[in-house]
């Protein structure tokens, strides 16, 4: 599956990292509650896509949990995600891209310290 990858900021200033499907419509306010943010969600300046996750605008992966190291980024991962074959991911540059199988993408996610919240993006948070 190709997937889309949103770096949001809730109104609190904390980070999240979520990846979908890449056709899944995203309604921010559907997606807020599932994913705890609190206040207000937007999409994370640049600056503070590179200071969390050391990638530039366009190569948002989930691959760049790798760089938070302080674990500051909450990672959110589509259920439509996990039941694919294989997720296909940019390492760190969106002149490439890998494929990994669920399995293996869970496991290096648990490898940077990230356990990801497992949403399901129904027809409740689809836009209109």
């Amino acid at each position: 599956a190709h997937t889309k990858n949103l770096f949001l900021r809730d109104g609190k200033k904390s980070y999240f990292l979520v990846s979908i499907e890449e056709n899944t419509p995203v309604d921010l306010k559907g997606l807020r509650a599932k994913i705890g943010a609190r206040g207000g969600l937007s999409f994370g300046s640049a600056e503070a896509l590179y200071e969390h996750l050391g990638v530039l605008p366009g190569a948002v992966s989930l691959l760049a949990a790798l760089n938070d190291t302080q674990g500051q980024v909450t990672v959110a991962l589509d259920a439509a995600l996990l039941a694919a074959p294989f997720v296909n991911c940019h390492p760190l540059t969106n002149e490439k891209t890998t494929s990994l199988t669920p399995e293996r993408l869970l496991a290096f996610l648990a490898l940077t310290g990230h356990e990801p919240l497992r949403i399901s993006l129904g027809a409740e948070t689809a836009e209109g």
